[in-house]
């Protein structure tokens, strides 16, 4: 199924690209080329094949959140470079 100059004229336009006449003509050839290979997977038989949005199953990697036993404050805090008390000390980002 080959595309005119025209049409990839018509594409380019929609995606906003500036082509020069090479260009055009080299992306005719590679556009062409994508339609025969889905033209191709058009004359696949798939009457049997159920309509998928995944071709694997997706699974939930998360574990289970149950409540446990708080973590040691003190050996938290001691991973931070400062700390004043019960928090860590941090530079200032926001301006005045």
């Amino acid at each position: 199924m080959p595309l005119t100059i025209e049409e990839v004229e018509h594409i380019a336009w929609l995606a906003r690209l500036g082509l020069s006449e090479q260009e055009k003509a080299r992306m005719a050839e590679q556009l062409s080329g994508m339609l025969d290979h889905f033209q191709t997977l058009n004359e696949l038989d798939t009457e049997n094949v159920s309509p998928t949005s995944h071709p694997l199953p997706l699974t939930n990697v998360m574990r289970a959140d149950e409540p446990g036993e708080p973590l040691d404050h003190e050996a938290l805090l001691a991973n931070g470079p400062q700390r004043d008390d019960q928090h860590f000390i941090v530079p200032r980002i926001v301006e005045e």
